[in-house]
């Protein structure tokens, strides 16, 4: 209900109660017992009135309560709050030059696929947007890889591993953030060959990966970075 429907319903029973009794007092004409329950009666309206106005206060108070922004992820297992949406429209932000639909079926792909596994979708697709330059590339891996992690590329020019698709390559991530972040088995088959190489639970929040996952020790700050940036957008 509306506050000021609220407000409006409490004045309009005290005008009625007002109009009806006139006074708080007891009739002459009502006898010793009748009096007791007339009293009783005003009573019991006095407590109803109270009763609304401290409800109307709160709900006053709940309509005007400011909703706090949620607070960015660290653990890599967990499940991401940012809508399908808010990230597609995000990396179109950052990337004007994307088709939409790219943007739609990517965002849709890790919310996907990160579910399966359960890893936090937030944290993979913000690092798929760092390692990849919100999907412009530029470095030494290319966009036909469908490598969004950026899997074997070591450096110097080395372009790192390949997939057959789209949904290929995010899962493949997916799985290398698993390994990093729990020892629990994959539920889905393996299509990672770095899996292997990965020394499970190492890592279980995404401040871990700094040095480990890339040489840049400030990996983590950047990571860091771009989920408030994306928080900031969605929330």
């Amino acid at each position: 209900m509306d506050s000021s429907i609220c407000f409006t319903e409490n004045e309009n029973i005290l005008k009625k109660v007002e109009n009806s009794s006139l006074i708080s007092s007891c009739p002459s004409v009502f006898a010793e017992n009748q009096c007791m329950k007339y009293n009783l009666f005003l009573s019991a309206v006095s407590a109803v009135i109270l009763f609304t106005a401290v409800s109307c206060v709160g709900l006053q108070y709940e309509t005007h309560k400011t909703v706090a922004k949620p607070q960015p992820p660290k653990y890599i297992m967990g499940q991401g709050m940012v809508s399908e949406d808010k990230m597609a429209g995000f990396l179109l932000q950052n990337s004007p030059g994307m088709n939409n639909s790219n943007a739609r079926m990517i965002a849709s792909l890790y919310v996907q696929e990160a579910s399966f596994e359960g890893v936090n979708h937030d944290i993979a697709f913000i690092q798929m947007c760092l390692e990849t330059g919100f999907l412009r590339f530029g470095g030494d891996v290319k966009p036909e890889q469908y490598n969004f992690a950026g899997l074997g590329a070591v450096g110097n020019g080395a372009p790192g591993l390949s997939f057959p698709d789209a949904r290929t390559g995010v899962r493949a991530h997916i799985q290398h953030l698993k390994a990093y972040g729990s020892e629990e088995p994959l539920n889905l088959t393996l299509v990672n060959p770095r899996f292997r190489f990965v020394r499970r639970g190492s890592a279980p929040t995404y401040e871990g990966l700094a040095g480990t996952w890339a040489a840049d020790r400030q990996y983590a700050v950047k990571i860091d970075t771009m989920l408030n940036r994306l928080y900031d957008f969605s929330f």
